[in-house]
């Protein structure tokens, strides 16, 4: 195989990996390449959505807050941190635990001065059905919504 055969087949190999990597069906050199653009595009614009989401729960919420969730065998491992005290918010996460249809089987939290929640929860039965990202979103949305009852006090 020459040079030239040697170049037309790298080509034929990136173009169908540029075919595969958009989700392209199809056959043509211009098609698979206006398909990616077009994927690239609505990469973009996901992007875009994802970093304005971002930025506006920050901006709903004042408080420095870190929320972190571990997956575990049986359920996940929620940690919750401010270095400000946050009264009431205990009971926004644990009703927030309880729409999501976990369990508390272990907690520690100090409220003084600071704030901070470890806790196991466990969804008896339906581990399937939620993951840990479902579950860092109900507690980041229980915050939002905690703070936002507290600047209405």
């Amino acid at each position: 195989m020459g040079p030239k055969e040697e170049k037309r087949a790298a080509l034929y190999q990136k173009l169908k990996q540029l075919r595969s990597l958009s989700h392209s069906s199809a056959v043509h050199k211009t098609s698979i390449i206006v398909d990616a653009a077009k994927y690239i595009e609505e990469l973009k614009e996901k992007v875009e959505r994802l970093h304005e989401d971002a930025t506006s729960s920050s901006e709903h919420n004042s408080l420095p807050m870190q929320v972190t969730v571990e997956t575990l065998d049986k359920g996940f491992r929620i940690n919750v941190f401010s270095e400000e005290d946050c009264p009431g918010l205990l009971v926004s996460i644990l009703e927030a635990f309880e729409e999501l249809g976990l369990d508390l089987r272990d907690a520690n939290v100090s409220c003084s001065n600071k704030f901070h929640l470890e806790a196991i929860g466990e969804n008896e039965g339906q581990v399937d059905d939620i993951d840990a990202q479902v579950v860092k979103r109900a507690v980041l949305k229980a915050i939002k919504n905690w703070s936002e009852n507290e600047k209405e006090d």
